[in-house]
């Protein structure tokens, strides 16, 4: 399974929904989460989030997982950057495929430099559009596709015949 490593913060600061709502840090974290959970599904990632842990005072190294999801906030005085860089050196030896979300453009060439590939966060956004206009098809041909089961389908004839005279004489 790919891993796909994404600096959160970068990506906060980058999406315009994001940063709308921002003001309540801890709302566009579990937001952003949320997004990668369902497009790291999809698409079959194990996905890491990592987020500063100087943007959470107090916090030192917290991890969370759910499935294929892990959040990671740094430790205290350490940046994301930092942590996906030792992340991305040490999992490419071991022959991981690493795909890594930041729009810093030091951070990316340290990436491609240690054989990981880079994606930006707005190309990460386009991607994730793509994704749920991929799920929305996909359920409404499931919805559209879905056979009727009428009662009337898989009633003997006779007894349809009966059912249906007995509505009539019902009207009268």
């Amino acid at each position: 399974m790919d891993l796909l490593i994404v600096d959160g913060y970068n990506v906060i600061n980058a999406w315009p929904e994001l940063i709308e709502v921002k003001e309540n840090l801890e709302y566009a974290r579990d937001r952003l989460v949320d997004i990668l959970s369902e497009y790291g599904a999809y698409k079959g990632f194990r996905t890491i989030v990592v987020f500063d842990a100087h943007m959470t005072p107090g916090r030192g190294v917290v991890q969370s997982q759910a499935g294929d999801l892990e959040v990671i906030y740094t430790k205290e005085g350490e940046t994301a950057d930092s942590c996906i860089e030792k992340m991305v050196y040490y999992l490419v030896r071991q022959g991981e495929r690493i795909y890594v979300v930041t729009s810093d453009g030091a951070e990316q060439m340290f990436i491609l430099g240690a054989g990981a590939f880079r994606i930006s966060a707005r190309e990460l956004k386009h991607e994730v559009a793509a994704v749920k206009g991929e799920i929305t098809a996909n359920i409404s041909r499931k919805v559209l596709a879905r056979d009727r089961h009428e009662l009337g389908s898989r009633l003997h004839k006779d007894i349809l015949k009966r059912l249906d005279a007995m509505r009539r004489d019902g009207l009268d």
